[in-house]
């Protein structure tokens, strides 16, 4: 991702721009200590199951910032690019913390950012898309869809299995305000336009994504998906009415 170009990253939808390029996109543990020197650590295994010499993107999860002055990471990072292990190297921010990463970005080692960001969740828009904007950093946008609230096919009967993580985020709170939330949407949809449609084209007008991650279990989903990246971005008085569904949450035992 070097080169900033709007381009997929291991996932189908991408930008309103050129999109050659398809990424071998990767995430590593929450801590990375010696992975540049340790044989043992999963590069080598993560690049045999990839088919590659060298990874595109390495994601790291779980990121904080208070990790940014440790010598350890940054000599890793920039070991890991020298010796020709990863072409790029990203951060993969916490649930509604998009600024809990900005002092890395600023260390010029991050190459991509991936964060939650959709029409309820904007508030990576305030601190952290400046900051890639300005640094030239790429923007991989993840839950375009609130993990299934921007669908329109949750009820107020939606129950999940116990062992989907999806039953403890739908508690029947967070469940009871997600679908009066999404109602609302439902008011100022375009004829013609699904809900998930318009959600992700709202994410992609926004020029400081580079790509978005939305889950797809069928072909059909994959096209559909794909083909949105085609159909350009919403209308502006359209994008004004969705800022005013901005809905701003903080982490909760539930959230994770």
């Amino acid at each position: 991702m070097p080169s900033r170009e709007k381009s997929c990253a291991a996932i189908p939808v991408s930008g309103f721009a050129s999109r050659q390029k398809y990424l071998h996109s990767t995430v590593s543990g929450q801590r990375c200590r010696n992975i540049a020197t340790r044989t043992s650590f999963p590069r080598d295994l993560i690049r045999e199951k990839l088919g590659v010499d060298c990874i595109d993107l390495l994601q790291f999860h779980v990121w904080d910032d208070s990790w940014t002055d440790e010598k350890e990471f940054r000599e890793t990072v920039a070991k890991l690019k020298q010796d020709g292990i990863v072409r790029a190297f990203g951060l993969s921010l916490n649930r509604w913390q998009p600024e809990n990463g900005i002092r890395a970005l600023r260390t010029g080692l991050v190459d991509a950012v991936q964060v939650i960001y959709n029409i309820f969740d904007q508030s990576a828009e305030d601190q952290l898309f400046p900051v890639c904007r300005e640094l030239n950093i790429g923007v991989i946008a993840r839950v375009p869809l609130d993990e299934g609230g921007l669908s329109g096919k949750l009820t107020a009967e939606t129950t999940f299995a116990q062992s989907d993580w999806r039953a403890g985020y739908f508690n029947p709170e967070n469940l009871r305000a997600t679908l009066d939330r999404a109602e609302r949407l439902k008011a100022v949809l375009p004829e013609g336009m699904s809900l998930p449609e318009m959600a992700l084209r709202f994410i992609l007008s926004n020029p400081a994504v580079s790509t978005i991650i939305v889950g797809m279990r069928k072909p059909e989903h994959v096209r559909q998906n794909t083909g949105l990246s085609k159909a350009g971005p919403l209308d502006p008085g359209l994008m004004a009415e969705l800022k005013k569904h901005r809905w701003d949450r903080k982490p909760k035992p539930w959230s994770d």
